[in-house]
């Protein structure tokens, strides 16, 4: 990918940055729960034990066997050295296959190198579902790589994305004809982050993630001064609200809509509001 920041679709279908989103949140917070992710992307249930993803990638950056914080030594490196060609964050052990788990990571690495003032990432995959995983993929890593660029004063380059095994599962096949027959959509691109530690927003994140998931209502502003983030927590509160049966009533969710600084964003609100009033609708009958 040239443009990492088109990280986001359009189609009707895998037009859905929430999920992903939660996912990336996960990731952020080194956590490895059941508990947190499963709200978001429900299958991780399946590979669960005792509550626990033993395969789950944010202990991983940020505690790998339990000490190395390999978020901070990539940024470390790439300042010491802007050449390095050691700035890899490891995510596949060696000690993942020396027991069973029902799940272990799909992706092997991550490799950031700076040139001529981009930062380039590259991901290497030992396995990778073409219509469920990868779409996450490119969101969550394209926006480490932004992260990335921002702390280090670069702007994103390209995103080379790479595996081993690039399959499908049989009870993708349908969902996947109905993805195809949506035909081309238009590329849309997420906005700049704003200049600065871009990890340095990660507790007001979940700060705010907590709050939303708690029911209580809050203002985005509060919690990140930067539109950019604002509206990341925005697209939070739109999930919550529109996922639960005691969401908000819709005028809260039309004065949300307006509070988005980037219009880019306002499309998947309206797209959770019609799936709710669709199942509102069959609820109570009225379909």
């Amino acid at each position: 990918m040239t443009n990492p920041r088109a990280r986001i679709s359009r189609s009707q279908d895998r037009g859905k940055p929430f999920s992903a989103l939660g996912e990336l949140l996960w990731y952020l917070g080194g956590i490895d729960t059941l508990e947190f992710i499963k709200e978001y992307i429900p299958d991780y249930a399946a590979d669960a034990e005792d509550g626990i993803l033993a395969g789950a990638y944010g202990p991983r950056i940020h505690a790998m066997r339990g000490s190395i914080n390999q978020l901070e030594n990539v940024t470390r490196l790439l300042k010491e050295k802007s050449t390095t060609k050691r700035a890899v964050i490891q995510l596949y052990d060696a000690a993942d296959i020396a027991v069973h788990h029902e799940e272990i990571p799909c992706t092997t690495a991550l490799q950031f190198v700076a040139r001529d003032g981009r930062l380039h990432m590259s991901t290497t995959m030992r396995s990778n579902d073409a219509y469920k995983g990868l779409p996450h993929d490119v969101f969550c890593f394209t926006m480490l790589q932004e992260m990335m660029a921002t702390r280090l004063n670069l702007d994103p380059g390209d995103y080379i994305h790479y595996a081993t095994s690039m399959h499908v599962y049989d009870g993708s096949i349908e969902a996947m004809k109905h993805y195809v027959n949506e035909g081309h959509q238009k590329t849309v691109q997420m906005p700049p982050m704003p200049s600065g530690d871009a990890f340095a927003i990660t507790d007001s994140l979940l700060k705010a993630e907590g709050e939303i998931r708690a029911k209580k209502k809050i203002r985005a502003v509060d919690f990140a001064k930067e539109p950019y983030w604002a509206d990341i927590i925005r697209l939070l509160q739109v999930f919550w609200a529109t996922k639960r049966r005691d969401a908000p009533r819709f005028e809260d969710l039309n004065e949300l809509k307006a509070e988005f600084d980037d219009e880019v964003y306002r499309t998947y609100l309206e797209r959770r509001l019609k799936t709710r009033v669709l199942r509102d609708a069959k609820t109570t009958g009225a379909a």
